[in-house]
């Protein structure tokens, strides 16, 4: 027999093809329209939460109490003391699309409460074994609905609605078999409350498990009755209650408004990011959602003081018109669209970037003169209190005219030319032996200056905080140098040199104290009223170069770029040749230049001058890629950042590097004035603060 036979007869065709019947085309059944429909809604015992928790804020409850049995599977229990519901209308209330909060069209495009389709009850009650009690206060007594049966009898309750959802997807037993344990189930149901009880410190909380309270959050604030302020303290302690004190004092408080779109809340702080983001909370209009913008935006306001794939933490209160926000994206209500989703974004970036900006020292100083001295240090308070140095006053200089020159590092001594030295030509080279940036001059010039005209003290912050010299270059009030005999002795030796004053005439402390010693060239160790202060110096000096430049790049200057010898050409997509032709003016103004080769090739001829040495095909690309996806502005801007990062890296003052005490001292004093000084431009931290009792630990003292 032929081997061939076989393969030959499978290859033909059947004699007839197999029949199939054809279904026709009908309606469906209630019942399983409801289940279909609950299947979007009701994915988990946390889910039938949140919509019920849903009504009752939308009902105008002040306490709320969640009751569950086996992770929420087994019984669910939403009690509220909200408005009611009246007899008449209970029946109504379970049927799908039955609602009280919106009539028309123009309802829907203005939403302002937490529910609004109606579908919620009639879907949960096409699962389970759902019963509805509820009392208006106009009403004599309360009534319960069986949601199977629809039975309606008078019952015993105050004011307010009782919703049990009892054994969960009984009629969908496959729906069942994909739920977790029940702890896993119960710490869905909590988190579910927490994000409510987050949105509103007005309402109480509590939940209930096995007979057993879990967690309860009280209400820390009564509408009508407090102002402004109180309602930011009352948020601060819901917050502390919910996500724990370590998250309020490790945040800063957010307070933004631009336009049509206002921000609050609170920030976490770079060093307390995590590992995962499951500290990062966003509402918009009251309501959690999970937005991609509010959340790029809020990632990118921590871009250049976070260290590696670390998370923020936030919670950020996104309040907008409600016309401009819609609601109606997703069936669990947890998506949004804004109208101007650019607008939303810029927001929520400037505020949080805002409320991380100011250095955290002075905040720190005030939080511990504030609290009662140690039995160790109460009596040394006066030997904690650093003498000012003896340095010379450092002042903004000029824009270095990047579009003449291009990026050098030795421009970067024009930044710190102290006040006095010859400053006509801020592009001027420096002076042989002159070390990158001014302020690092070398210490027989600076003690040679001493001795002839007596150098001047520092410039510091006024008690309110403000920076001595701003970016505009305007000049402080000096005040007066000391005398010359004065100037020749040691710093650390001269008792007479003033401590600051403050306006109020008061002495005031300097956040981060007095130089004492520089550690291996590495780290500067300073003294202050908490204790001790160590300093890495490279990473304070890169942040203070850093913002620098960007406030001069921000005055006008372009990046400069240098054309290449040889064009780098690649094959590109058709979408990155559409960007590259719609964004040649972008890319000009980070110094780069794209040009279409051919219909499918990109040729890079021209690049930024600092990153000359870099791949010109993979930096476009790159940058092709963010164009595409976002923003121009917020492209350009993060481009612009990481070219001065790395600008500022090259010139900021290396390790091993010899500093005077006058040297440390005027670099403590710009780190009390700079944005963002308490990281480097990469997120390491640049200081951290060793208080008297930890160093009292550290030796045993007191025990």
């Amino acid at each position: 027999m032929n081997d061939t036979t076989p393969f030959l007869a499978a290859a033909q065709p059947a004699s007839s093809p197999p029949t199939t019947t054809r279904r026709p085309i009908r309606d469906l059944p209630d019942e399983l329209i409801s289940q279909i429909a609950a299947g979007e809604v009701v994915e988990r015992p946390a889910s039938v939460v949140r919509e019920l928790v849903d009504n009752a804020l939308d009902a105008g409850a002040t306490q709320i109490t969640v009751r569950l049995s086996a992770g929420g599977v087994r019984l669910i229990t939403v009690e509220d003391d909200g408005g009611g519901i009246p007899q008449e209308e209970l029946p109504v209330a379970l049927r799908r699309h039955a609602t009280s909060k919106i009539t028309n069209l123009n309802d829907l495009e203005t939403v302002a409460t937490m529910g609004f389709r109606g579908e919620a009850l009639a879907a949960i009650a096409s699962v389970s074994e759902m019963a509805l009690l509820s009392r208006p206060a106009a009403q004599a007594s309360a009534f319960l609905l069986d949601a199977r049966s629809g039975e309606l009898r008078p019952a015993a309750r105050s004011t307010g609605t009782t919703v049990e959802v009892k054994e969960l997807f009984f009629s969908t037993p496959a729906r069942r078999k994909f739920l977790k344990t029940d702890a896993t189930e119960l710490a869905h149901c909590i988190e579910s409350v927490r994000r409510h009880a987050l949105a509103r410190p007005d309402v109480g909380f509590a939940i209930w498990h096995e007979g057993k309270l879990v967690e309860q959050w009280r209400a820390t604030f009564v509408p009508g009755q407090s102002d402004v302020q109180d309602a930011h303290d009352a948020l601060a302690r819901r917050l502390s209650d919910v996500l724990g004190e370590d998250f309020v004092t490790q945040s800063v408080a957010v307070q933004h408004r631009v336009g049509p779109v206002t921000v609050t809340g609170r920030a976490g702080l770079p060093d307390a990011a995590r590992s995962r983001p499951d500290h990062q909370y966003c509402y918009v209009n009251g309501r959690f959602v999970r937005d991609k913008v509010l959340t790029h935006a809020a990632r990118s306001a921590y871009e250049d003081v976070l260290h590696g794939h670390k998370q923020p933490i936030y919670a950020l209160y996104v309040e907008i018109d409600p016309a401009r926000v819609d609601v109606n994206v997703h069936p669990t209500k947890i998506e949004v669209r804004f109208r101007d989703s650019r607008e939303v974004h810029q927001a929520v970036r400037h505020a949080v970037e805002n409320a991380l900006a100011a250095p955290r020292a002075a905040a720190l100083a005030a939080a511990a003169a504030a609290a009662a001295p140690s039995p160790s240090t109460a009596g040394d308070a006066e030997h904690f209190k650093p003498q000012a140095p003896q340095t010379p006053v450092w002042k903004a200089q000029a824009a270095i005219k990047f579009e003449e020159r291009g990026h050098r590092v030795e421009d970067l001594a024009a930044l710190w030319a102290p006040r006095g030295a010859p400053s006509a030509n801020p592009m001027a080279e420096p002076a042989s032996g002159a070390a990158v940036g001014g302020l690092w001059a070398p210490s027989a010039q600076a003690g040679a200056s001493a001795t002839s005209s007596g150098p001047t003290t520092p410039a510091i912050p006024d008690a309110s905080g403000a920076p001595a010299t701003g970016w505009d270059g305007a000049q402080p009030a000096e005040v007066a140098a000391p005398s010359a005999a004065s100037t020749t002795a040691p710093l650390a030796n001269n008792p007479s040199t003033a401590w600051p004053v403050g306006r109020d005439g008061q002495e005031t402390a300097w956040p981060l104290g007095k130089a004492v010693a520089q550690l291996h060239g590495v780290y500067i160790l300073a003294e202050n009223a908490q204790g001790m202060v160590v300093v890495d110096m490279h990473a304070a000096h890169e942040r203070i170069v850093y913002e620098r430049l960007k406030a001069q790049v921000d005055s006008g200057a372009r990046i400069a770029s240098q054309p290449l010898l040889i064009p780098a050409t690649f094959a590109a997509t058709p979408q990155e040749v559409a960007t590259a032709e719609e964004s040649a003016e972008v890319l000009a103004t980070l110094g780069l230049e794209v040009v279409p080769f051919s219909p499918k090739t990109l040729a890079v001829r021209a690049v930024p001058t600092t990153l000359a040495q870099g791949d010109p095909v993979e930096l476009a690309r790159s940058v092709l890629a963010e164009l595409a996806a976002h923003d121009a502005t917020t492209v350009v801007q993060r481009a612009r950042n990481e070219i001065l990062g790395t600008m500022a890296c090259h010139g900021a003052v290396r390790a091993n590097r010899k500093l005077t005490i006058d040297e440390m001292n005027a670099l403590l004093r710009q780190m009390e004035t700079t944005d963002r000084s308490d990281q480097c431009n990469h997120g390491r931290p640049t200081w951290r603060q060793l208080s008297m009792k930890e160093l009292d630990a550290l030796f045993l003292r007191g025990r």
